[in-house]
């Protein structure tokens, strides 16, 4: 493992905590729920000898402050590709290339949207897009979906923080539920809950939920204003067996890209980077390389 430094920043009004490692040319990670910047580690150890690799952790989420004390709907893709701008800002860097997946898939689209000159390039593990419309509704996705409903309940921080054991049951479902590997995330489980343990990220994570909310329901009804196509050159790498981003949604991911190259990582789920970490490198480095 190289060595990973942290760095914390002001930005809008909180701290950001950042953890990087490596020489090059900068490389945003951007993690999704229930995650936080070590879900990267597989990345730092394969890649920090070709690229500067930074891995934020986004507002209520890993060491990162929390403007918001509690519930916040000020928590969704463009708030949070905002504070990714000022990140860079504060770090001193005009443009990056972005890797993300779940929460940072979406922040990375709004991102190339809202501050198209910051982005060199975007590299998804599994994208979920406007595209997938009402599919999220389909009778046999709704039974996966439950939790972003759950998320958004006042009590949900207090019933899946109420014991240690209730916090890595429900945070242990997740890894292993989402994952193809199912011991992919064993050996780092307890770390998680440390992490979700942590005052307020329970509800910092929960928050993501309540500010997608709106935005998700006019997805699924159809009313939700088609976004423009994205210039930057992207990658999607999807997770063959993801249960709730499911790889069949690759079927859209050209019309919401003008310059895409999408393919199935066939042995993963929803954690690509953490269950195929070689694959996943991989591909990173022969996307980046190329543009």
């Amino acid at each position: 493992m190289p060595t990973v430094n942290h760095t914390f920043l002001e930005t809008r009004g909180f701290t950001t905590h950042v953890a990087g490692a490596g020489t090059g040319p900068p490389l945003i990670l951007l993690h999704g729920w229930p995650e936080f910047w070590a879900t990267w580690e597989p990345m730092f150890e394969r890649l920090a000898g070709r690229y500067r690799l930074l891995a934020p952790d986004f507002r209520g989420f890993g060491e990162s402050g929390n403007p918001a004390s509690g519930r916040s709907d000020q928590a969704g893709p463009d708030v949070l590709a905002d504070d990714i701008a000022a990140l860079m800002d504060a770090l001193g860097l005009e443009r990056a290339g972005f890797v993300g997946h779940d929460v940072g898939g979406y922040v990375m689209q709004r991102l190339a949207l809202r501050h198209p000159d910051k982005v060199a390039g975007l590299f998804f593990f599994n994208c979920g897009t406007h595209g997938i419309g009402a599919r999220w509704r389909d009778p046999q996705q709704i039974n996966e979906i439950w939790y972003q409903t759950f998320h958004q309940m006042p009590f949900a921080p207090e019933l899946v923080g109420a014991t240690r054991a209730s916090c890595r049951a429900y945070i242990g479902h997740f890894l292993r539920h989402w994952s193809h590997r199912k011991d992919a995330f064993d050996a780092v489980l307890e770390r998680w809950v440390d992490n979700f343990l942590r005052p307020g990220n329970l509800q910092g994570g929960f928050n993501w939920y309540i500010s997608q909310n709106a935005g998700r329901l006019a997805v699924m009804a159809g009313s939700a204003p088609k976004p423009p196509k994205i210039r930057q050159p992207a990658r999607v790498f999807w997770g063959r067996h993801d249960p709730v981003l499911k790889s069949a949604w690759i079927d859209v991911v050209g019309d919401y890209f003008e310059d895409v190259e999408a393919s199935i990582a066939e042995d993963a789920g929803h954690f690509v980077h953490y269950e195929t970490p070689d694959a996943a490198a991989e591909e990173i480095h022969r996307f980046f390389e190329r543009i």
